[in-house]
């Protein structure tokens, strides 16, 4: 990186810390001003919170905020390292100006909405139906699982606009207003008791053109950014960077091991906890390449192997955990229906037999491991892809489930 660039950013952060201090404004005030002063993704262009710098020096930002006093991204907030990225790459001037600035601030929060009950892992056959009425598009069709919608402001929609058109191309991508009338948010209580996922039901929704992310017939390559932002995110530990070495899961572990009596501390069970702690390492490892290149805009092969090999670790990780504590791994948690309103992909905090059952889910979220063991074998290793006998008919002669 060139010494303008590093020059450029501590320039900009000397001058935001002069005029404003973390510790006395509040939250969404102080990330504003990180915004206006191009300081929120530096690599992004001076209209869209950066400096058009290299994304590297972001981390010189979150360092010195950090050590200033302003408080880390809120885990509330974690689509907006889906769909700020997706803004990004596909929106116009004008959605960067209305959409960006109160997504990093988390004044308005984001889901996604992206899988149907009969288009899941073939996300390509969805159904919802968006139909162009003058300057709007009138939307009808039914979403799932789709994470925290019952506290977000906008959605990330992808439709079907022409539906004589293969599966792929005939998909059209929208910011969708979640208190838009016709638009429902139904709970769906998880084996944790909680109901971190939902149902959205779109009712002749009216959703204005000026919000169409991209070009019409185009949703596909939208959401293939949203996708593999989204596992670089999940891999990644919720989209605020790589973490730190014996962080999250395996720090969890780590400290159900540090608690036990030193005589049931046997030579098998700590080459187990070994073994563990050497693959979560390998992991982050990873998990810091596939966020720079996230970063750059251009996410890489390493988010998809980062999201596989993170969802399969961490189940093993919490059985150990579980294992370990013998009796006590028993003993269950306060199981009552809640309406999160953060994000928990492993949820350690909330205590280990809640992160036993919470993190089953990681194997379906973001693409299942089936599918980013297919996506893997074809992209990364060039082995021959499954038979798809209806990529090139057009979608309404496809047989439906």
């Amino acid at each position: 990186m060139s010494d303008a660039e590093l020059t450029q950013v501590e320039e900009a952060l000397d001058a935001l810390l002069a005029a404003h201090d973390p510790k006395q404004e509040s939250y969404e005030e102080f990330r504003g001003h990180q915004y206006d002063a191009g300081l929120a993704w530096v690599h992004h262009p001076t209209n869209a919170g950066g400096l058009g710098v290299r994304p590297q020096l972001q981390r010189n930002v979150n360092r010195r905020l950090g050590e200033a006093g302003a408080a880390p991204l809120r885990p509330g907030q974690f689509f907006q390292a889906l769909a700020g990225p997706t803004i990004l790459a596909h929106g116009t001037e004008e959605q960067y100006e209305r959409f960006l600035r109160p997504m990093f601030t988390g004044e308005e929060l984001w889901c996604q909405l992206f899988s149907e009950p009969g288009a899941g892992s073939d996300f390509a056959g969805l159904g919802t139906k968006a139909e162009l009425d003058g300057d709007e598009w009138i939307v009808n069709g039914q979403k799932v699982w789709n994470t925290l919608a019952h506290v977000a402001d906008w959605g990330m929609l992808v439709t079907r606009t022409d539906p004589e058109l293969p599966k792929h191309k005939g998909m059209t991508y929208f910011a969708l207003d979640m208190k838009a009338p016709g638009v429902e948010v139904r709970p769906l209580r998880q084996i944790t008791g909680e109901a971190e996922f939902n149902e959205v039901y779109m009712t002749d929704a009216r959703v204005p053109d000026a919000n169409r992310i991209g070009d019409r017939g185009e949703g596909w390559r939208a959401s293939l950014t949203t996708l593999m932002n989204e596992r670089t995110a999940i891999g990644g530990g919720g989209g605020g960077g790589a973490p730190k070495r014996g962080s999250g899961s395996i720090g969890h572990l780590m400290q159900v091991w540090e608690k036990m009596p030193d005589h049931e501390k046997t030579p098998n069970q700590r080459d187990d906890v070994m073994k563990l702690w050497i693959r979560a390492e390998v992991l982050r490892l990873i998990n810091i390449r596939a966020v720079q290149s996230a970063k750059k805009g251009q996410p890489g092969p390493e988010g998809s192997v980062a999201k596989l090999a993170g969802a399969e670790l961490n189940k093993e990780l919490y059985a150990k955990a579980i294992d370990l504590l013998g009796m006590a791994g028993q003993i269950g948690y306060d199981y009552t229906f809640r309406r999160p309103e953060e994000v928990s992909l492993d949820g350690g905090e909330s205590g280990i037999g809640y992160a036993f059952l919470r993190v089953r889910a990681n194997s379906i979220e973001g693409g299942t491991s089936e599918v980013l063991r297919n996506i893997m074998g074809e992209q990364i290793l060039g082995l021959p892809g499954e038979p798809r006998v209806d990529k090139n008919i057009p979608w309404s002669d496809v047989p439906k489930s």
